[in-house]
């Protein structure tokens, strides 16, 4: 085969709009680029052939249409990796949580309602300040469908001293009156604290207790005694280990152990989304 004939060929094959003859073009001229025989020219020929089929390529829309896939190919392989690590966290989430006890959790609704929103708070937070009302309006609204369990979470590197002694504080009000006074004193103490760190714990806990019914002289004591210092680092383990990083720290849970994660001060609309997700899961 002649120099002529094989240029005709390969001009004729640059025509060609698909990419497997593009392929087999280059291969060709790959093929021959190698032969000792041929020259400079050959190599030309080869640059052009290939610039005229990656033009057509271009302009027909292949090049864009291949781009596309593959980006789309990526973005579902995202997708997948997202959904199986959300899985993985999820049953991470779910392992972590202590199962919600009447015996020992602070429970606000019905006992038997099939969804759960468990809280880590931290009593000296803005945000948890915020959130509190959110979670006593979906609870009241819900008709029995949705339990509140409080667990602490004082974060002692913003709010130092004061958040785990006010949490100390709500355990010895549920001490001396029950899950009943327990709820009081958070909800009196979110209305009358400024948060940050900007309570002045020595007037205004003793003040909660006596407007709450407590005996004032048993409530110090409590305070002083430091037995409950315990329970609220274990729900500060509790509430890292379930992938809490700030406060408040939520996580909802339906009847069928699935959970659903809330982080910061969400608005009742979101917070009630989520609760009517839970309540599908059966």
């Amino acid at each position: 085969m002649n120099q002529f004939t094989t240029r005709a060929k390969i001009m004729s094959i640059a025509n060609h709009s698909t990419v497997m003859m593009a392929g087999l073009v280059l291969f060709a001229a790959a093929a021959s680029a190698q032969t000792p025989d041929r020259n400079a020219a050959d190599a030309a020929l080869v640059d052009r052939v290939k610039d005229a089929v990656i033009k057509q390529l271009r302009e027909s829309g292949a090049v864009d249409r291949a781009v596309d896939a593959g980006i789309a190919r990526f973005l579902e392989r995202q997708r997948a990796e997202a959904m199986r690590r959300e899985q993985r966290e999820a049953s991470t989430r779910a392992a972590a949580l202590r199962p919600v006890s009447a015996g020992r959790d602070h429970i606000r609704g019905n006992l038997a309602a099939p969804v759960t929103l468990i809280e880590y708070s931290d009593f000296e937070c803005p945000f948890c300040k915020r959130f509190h009302p959110t979670v006593k309006r979906l609870v009241d609204e819900s008709k029995g469908q949705v339990k509140w369990v409080y667990r602490h979470f004082p974060l002692d590197q913003l709010h130092p001293v004061k958040a785990r002694k006010e949490a100390v504080a709500s355990e010895c009000a549920a001490e001396l009156g029950g899950n009943d006074a327990f709820w009081k004193f958070a909800d009196r103490f979110f209305e009358l604290t400024p948060s940050n760190n900007r309570t002045d714990i020595d007037a205004v806990l003793p003040r909660i207790a006596s407007e709450i019914g407590l005996d004032k002289a048993q409530f110090a004591s409590c305070l002083a005694s430091g037995r409950h210092d315990r329970r609220v680092a274990e729900d500060v383990l509790e509430a890292t280990a379930s992938g809490g990083r700030g406060t408040p720290w939520s996580i909802i849970v339906s009847k069928s152990g699935k959970t659903y994660p809330i982080s910061g001060a969400q608005p009742y609309a979101a917070v009630k989304q989520l609760v009517e997700l839970a309540l599908e899961k059966k």
